[in-house]
């Protein structure tokens, strides 16, 4: 007589022989999907020398095996996102930590009569040592230099076209470097319009927007003042020894640097990231690159602090 005992609904299971016992099969093993995790959508922010933090950020993120989606740059923030998605963070790592004093006077070259005090040709020689021809479309994954329209003050997407003109465009600070004609367009540095870009992260549709804000630590800046005016002596051309005063130059960059700080303030505000790093370069001067290597490990440092939220937030954003 057969044995009527053995699960039908089970398809993995024979019925047993007559007057015998049941006889399964084993069942094979069960595989786990790994949980699904949603890409980040860096926005990366400008800062000057700062933005050598950057650097080590990316690094941290490709040693946790943090996969990035697209990214977004301005300034710096536009050069180092860039040179990424091209494969070249390497070349730009090694450039950057050989940065001496007398290296970065060497890559200067002073235009006169020009739109900025450098031409900045001789650092396009060296970029275009390592992206000659390379263009956005060519890269992997989506990337956004910002710009601003000069003439205008439009803020400017460089999603396509040539990479060195869109980096370039992005990082001509106004004063410093020339600005880049582009298109019937004369393109500055992006900063003077979106500091840190989460704006286009969140416009291409990222579900995860990260940013990295070089500014942060900067306190202070928003005060408000009551201040009496003295009367100013004439001014005979001699300098009293304890005298301090600010080069042409020293009064751009920290310009730009109070411009940078409060509009990055009013954006983020009303366009926040999903999280935010940011590493601690309060002590490092715009002009200050020359110190590389402690900006790249700051960068690294602040981001390995954040894995784990960064890990947790990439399963939420993938359900």
């Amino acid at each position: 007589m057969l044995n009527w005992g053995w699960n039908r609904h089970d398809p993995h299971a024979a019925p047993a022989e007559a007057g015998g016992t049941q006889v399964l099969e084993p069942k094979p093993p069960e595989t786990i999907e790994a949980p699904r995790k949603a890409k980040l959508a860096l926005a990366l922010g400008g800062g000057a020398a700062r933005g050598w933090a950057h650097i080590g950020v990316l690094r941290a993120l490709d040693e946790a095996g943090i996969e990035v989606g697209m990214i977004a740059g301005t300034s710096i923030g536009a050069l180092v996102g860039g040179c990424y998605l091209a494969g070249k963070l390497d070349e730009l790592e090694s450039f950057a930590r050989s940065l001496t004093m007398r290296r970065i006077a060497g890559l200067l070259d002073l235009t006169i009569g020009g739109g900025g005090l450098l031409g900045g040709m001789r650092l396009t020689k060296r970029m275009q040592e390592h992206l000659e021809g390379m263009s956005i479309e060519d890269l992997d994954r989506p990337f956004v230099s910002v710009a601003t329209e000069l003439h205008t003050g439009h803020e400017v997407w460089i999603s396509s076209g040539s990479l060195i003109t869109g980096l370039r465009a992005s990082y001509a600070l106004p004063g410093i470097f020339e600005p880049v004609k582009c298109n019937n367009r004369t393109l500055v540095d992006g900063a003077l319009v979106n500091p840190v870009p989460t704006s286009v992260c969140r416009a291409y549709e990222q579900p995860l927007v990260v940013a990295v804000n070089l500014n942060y630590e900067i306190f202070g800046r928003s005060a408000v003042v009551k201040h009496s005016a003295s009367v100013q002596p004439v001014d005979d051309g001699r300098r009293k020894p304890d005298d301090v005063r600010v080069g042409l130059t020293g009064t751009m960059v920290q310009a730009f640097n109070i411009i940078q700080e409060r509009i990055s303030r009013a954006r983020l505000a009303g366009d926040p990231p999903d999280l935010a790093l940011h590493p601690r370069l309060a002590d490092i001067g715009l002009s200050e690159f020359h110190r590389a290597g402690e900006a790249i490990d700051r960068g690294y440092h602040e981001t390995m602090a954040q894995i784990s939220a960064l890990k947790r937030m990439q399963e939420v954003f993938a359900r």
